[in-house]
């Protein structure tokens, strides 16, 4: 089952992408439709609004008068926190229950009008924003809803700005235009990533990539490894001492594969072992042909080399996740490395000198293993100027 968190700010449209993807197959948990239901009248959850609210929030035939109840608690942070308190709960719990009923095959979009505002991002295996300007939302909500431009702006307000979306975002969808548009984006959407992700995830498998291919460095490269790296630290718990972002895409400016990788600390093998089943759930499936680096020839101990590898499952987002113990070699040129590109721009230069030829020679593989084997020499050489840079900055993992 793929997990798909869809949200976006009120009048963004969010409900046209909604609709688009179930008419995909996918399975829509609408947490907007669940909050109305945990409140219908007779409910629990209406008799505490009720109690919390007074009885002036009543409609004359007993059920929940929203707009009356939306003057309160959008106004008063206070007020808003207490509706949160006994709606979020139960839309919660019956949400568990959609989901569980749903068959392992599904694509579930669980549309979340404040994900964001929540923290729930880390809990899908992808997040779709959509989004358009105020001004647009703002006509939008007065057309649609007959509300006034003063309630609706204060209503946007309430809710999370666009740079906070937009770091939760995995896919940014713009539905300022005409509704064709976006249509035909979430299409590409479903056809070009959703039903490949789906089925990776259901058959533990990681995304392909292909051969090596070096791209220009991408700026958006350290947020795209954040959501993952949230993702992991979610899934991992307290096992997972740090989560790091390393390798290539880590360091700006450096040309690089497109793939994100990522080293989570564990204080053991066994505790690396026992993360393999959260990992896989979270859309990293346990890469089990890899179980150690190369070792160096400065630290030729093969226990201080030994990790394992995880790999994604997004065909959007190639990620490879490495589980290195706390203080082992292994462990350490990995941020060594890291922060020494970031620092010697010489050194970077180098290495993406020897990348670019190394793609070139083996830019007919189906896979990067050639290629990564070919780096091996140069790597044996780094491992001692990079501990020598180390030395000479004092610098600590």
């Amino acid at each position: 089952m793929l997990r798909v968190g869809l949200t976006g700010g009120i009048g963004s449209g969010k409900s046209t992408v909604a609709n688009r993807l179930a008419e995909h197959g996918a399975v829509v948990v609408d947490a907007d439709q669940l909050a109305r239901e945990v409140v219908a009248p007779g409910s629990d959850g209406l008799a505490e609004i009720v109690r919390a609210f007074g009885e002036d929030v009543l409609r004359d035939d007993g059920s929940l008068d929203r707009p009356k109840l939306g003057e309160l608690v959008f106004a008063d942070p206070e007020h808003r926190a207490t509706l949160n308190g006994i709606v979020h709960p139960r839309v919660g719990a019956r949400t568990a229950e959609l989901m569980a009923a749903a068959p392992p095959d599904a694509v579930v979009v669980h549309d979340v009008p404040l994900l964001v505002e929540n923290g729930l991002a880390p809990a899908y295996h992808l997040v779709i924003v959509v989004d358009a300007p105020v001004d647009v939302r703002v006509r939008r909500l007065i057309a649609d809803r007959g509300m006034s431009e003063q309630d609706a702006r204060a209503r946007i307000a309430a809710q999370a700005d666009e740079v906070r979306r937009r770091a939760v975002a995995d896919v940014w969808l713009d539905n300022s235009g005409a509704r064709e548009v976006v249509l035909s984006e979430v299409d590409a959407l479903w056809a070009d990533r959703l039903t490949g992700y789906e089925s990776n995830v259901r058959l533990h498998r990681r995304a392909a990539y292909g051969g090596p291919r070096i791209v220009e460095p991408d700026a958006t490269w350290p947020a795209q490894a954040e959501r993952l790296i949230a993702r992991i630290r979610v899934a991992a718990g307290e096992k997972a001492l740090r989560v790091d972002h390393i390798g290539s895409t880590s360091v700006a400016g450096l040309a690089a594969k497109d793939v994100i990788d990522l080293q989570v600390t564990v204080a053991s093998m066994d505790d690396a072992d026992a993360l393999a089943g959260a990992l896989d759930g979270a859309g990293f499936p346990r890469f089990a042909s890899i179980t150690g680096d190369e070792p160096k020839p400065a630290a030729p101990d093969p226990e201080q080399w030994v990790k394992r590898v995880h790999a994604g499952t997004d065909p959007g987002r190639p990620a490879n996740v490495h589980l290195r113990v706390e203080g082992r070699a292994g462990w350490r040129f990995a941020l060594l490395f890291r922060d020494w590109m970031r620092a010697d721009a010489d050194a970077r230069a180098e290495y993406e000198a020897l990348k670019r030829r190394l793609a070139k020679e083996f830019t007919g593989d189906d896979d990067a293993g050639r290629y990564a084997e070919a780096k091996e020499p140069w790597f044996d050489d780094a491992f001692e100027r990079a501990e020598a840079w180390a030395t000479t900055t004092n610098w600590h993992p």
